[in-house]
């Protein structure tokens, strides 16, 4: 009984300190062009990232979505003005944050199948590669 209380308390999909992180998709078209629509086609692609203020995971959904749909408004493009924006695909990430964010703070993680070592040791990065 004090486990099943526990687990309400402690509920996974909720930021005890009201903090949520997600990531979304948006992909950049040229609006008028007739391939906007092909499933085979390839598109440039951001994944922005976001923290939102939320009571509950829905919540934060909600807010995410509407950050993402709000930055994908319709500009000129280019020298020849071509109409384009960064389309909002929908969300690919979201965790509640569960530590007061602070310097240091863990505000992601991820689980993962168990890998070789030279595999991991090939996903670990030194400072050049974060520079553009």
């Amino acid at each position: 009984r004090m486990n099943k209380l526990l687990s309400v308390i402690m509920d996974k999909n909720i930021s005890p300190v009201g903090w949520y992180i997600g990531t979304y998709l948006a992909r950049f078209i040229e609006i008028e062009d007739k391939n906007n629509n092909d499933p085979e086609a390839r598109f440039a692609t951001w994944e922005n990232t976001v923290i939102v203020r939320a009571l509950t995971l829905e919540e934060a959904f909600d807010r995410i979505e509407k950050i993402g749909k709000e930055h994908a408004e319709p500009y000129k493009g280019g020298k020849t003005g071509v109409p384009v924006k960064w389309e909002y695909l929908g969300i690919i990430n979201l965790l509640p944050i569960y530590e007061e964010i602070e310097d240091g703070s863990e505000v992601m993680w991820a689980s993962n199948n168990p890998k070789k070592l030279k595999n991991l040791k090939s996903l670990v990065k030194n400072i050049s590669a974060f520079r553009e």
